[in-house]
């Protein structure tokens, strides 16, 4: 499986598609596989939803409600699932031609349970991209108009359609935008209010691969308004440490994420892929490869460093924790800190939420370090502030056990992600998986998100903190709380 797919909200169920070979492990012809979910912790598998036909195999794409019965497809009383995908003619592309990419759409009068492929396929033919992909559509409710919006190589291109049937190009964005070290794919548009201002601006999220914030696949995102047929990005002054993108993860495993449409309470919930293209094809597992990451709850927000989004994991998560740990010594200082997860958790997943002050503290550097009990191998996050490392978030999976199946997968030096915070209090928030580990800082940006294979499970948490960065100043780091949770299955 690959990227998500159809993400939407119906009927009291959360459907996430997803990009699915079911003939193998690595990639093939590509079908929607279907789960459903009440609450998207506990997950139904359906039947595959959408298989290859003549037209091609079934590429990304997005799935609405649509509400008001514009297609046609099923009634006022009873309002249609409406799929938009890409059709990929490999026959096509082995000729060589650029066309071998259009965009088709099926319908679901069952919740999602049946699809029908609507008979006037594609709905929109090819412009004469090689890389044509991964509609998205939401309501543009204000515009009074579908607005769908897709990749073009090295840029996005928008359309509108009073009846997802009939599409309109409106105009592209992009092509001078920074960020342009691979192909764009999986990008979507969506309305957010800046909780500090109550402003409304649009987020635009944009894959790329190769060219991520630390190698091969990742996403970034734009912020700006929408005029019902132009994106502007938002122009503001940045004190970035040193980027000009803004990552939506600086992890090496968090691919081709979208949010589900319709979600309640008006929530933007977020779930990606969680590999890389250096490697998804050659991480060592048998009957299966790859995941999701868990769905996280997007918000936008006026910062000292630009409007920044923050992830935040869904409440729903908290149903999961079981046996808790508190941390209750006053100062983290050198020395080691070891908790054995056993303890807490048959299931081998823990969660951590830790907060540090840093302006009561002298300390330059902590450490979790989550390993197998003799601690030959293990997977490591953590925060600096020694000179030269710019305030700096971390991960290492180098020594996290099988990371030889490709060099590309655990390189010399760490993951590195900026601090977007002039906060005194420092959070650092972590699902730790049996071999993936999602990690947010902060009030949720940045984040890193890790895949790894160990050898044997990691059973033991160590926090170890290290240096001083000046005489006079308390030793160590202040612990404002601390928390362990085991989590049940």
């Amino acid at each position: 499986m690959n990227d998500p797919n159809g993400m939407v909200f119906y009927a009291n169920e959360y459907h996430l598609f997803y990009q699915y070979f079911p003939d193998g492990n690595k990639w093939g012809p590509m079908h929607w596989g279907h789960a459903v979910s009440k609450d998207m912790i506990n997950w139904e598998h359906l039947p595959i939803a959408l298989y290859p036909d003549d037209l091609g195999y079934i590429f990304s794409g997005s799935a609405v409600v649509d509400w008001k019965n514009t297609s046609g497809f099923g009634s006022a009383a009873s309002p249609p699932l409406v799929a938009m995908y890409t059709y990929h003619d490999v026959v096509g592309e082995q000729a060589g031609r650029k066309d071998f990419q259009t965009q088709g759409i099926a319908y679901s009068t069952d919740r999602g349970r049946t699809w029908t492929k609507y008979a006037g396929n594609p709905v929109l033919p090819n412009r004469g991209v090689r890389d044509f992909r991964d509609p998205k559509v939401i309501r543009d409710e204000a515009h009074g108009q579908w607005l769908m919006v897709l990749a073009a190589q090295d840029r996005v291109q928008f359309f509108s359609s009073p009846d997802l049937k009939a599409w309109t190009y409106l105009s592209d964005f992009g092509a001078s935008a920074p960020n342009h070290a691979g192909v764009w794919e999986c990008p979507e548009i969506f309305p957010l209010q800046v909780v500090e201002t109550g402003d409304s601006v649009y987020v635009l999220n944009v894959s790329i691969n190769p060219g991520g914030a630390n190698g091969g696949s990742g996403t970034f995102y734009f912020t700006g308004t929408w005029d019902g047929k132009n994106f502007q990005p938002l122009r503001e002054a940045r004190f970035s440490p040193s980027d000009t993108v803004n990552w939506v993860d600086y992890g090496r495993d968090n691919y081709a994420g979208v949010t589900f449409s319709d979600a309640p309470a008006g929530r933007r919930v977020f779930m990606g892929w969680m590999s890389n293209w250096d490697y998804a094809q050659e991480v060592p597992t048998t009957t299966w490869r790859s995941a999701m990451t868990v769905p996280r709850e997007l918000s936008l927000h006026a910062t000292d460093f630009g409007t920044r989004l923050h992830q935040t994991p869904v409440a729903e998560l908290h149903q999961l924790r079981g046996q808790r740990y508190a941390l209750e010594q006053e100062r983290l200082t050198d020395g080691v800190t070891v908790i054995d997860l056993q303890e807490l958790s048959e299931s081998g997943a823990v969660e951590i939420d830790l907060v540090l002050d840093l302006v009561d503290s002298d300390a330059e550097e902590l450490y979790l370090t989550f390993s197998d009990a003799e601690g030959a191998h293990f997977y490591r996050t953590g925060y600096s502030r020694k000179p030269g490392t710019e305030n700096a978030f971390f991960s290492d999976r180098r020594g996290t056990g099988n990371t030889a199946f490709n060099a590309k997968f655990a390189p010399e030096g760490l993951t590195v992600a900026p601090r977007w915070s002039n906060e005194g209090n420092l959070r650092i928030h972590a699902l730790l998986d049996r071999t993936s580990a999602e990690v947010f800082f902060d009030q949720g940006d940045p984040v890193l998100t890790d895949v790894f294979f160990p050898e044997k499970p990691f059973t033991k948490l160590t926090i170890e903190v290290s240096g001083s960065i000046g005489e006079g100043m308390p030793a160590g780091f202040r612990l404002v709380e601390g928390t362990v949770w085991g989590l049940n299955k």
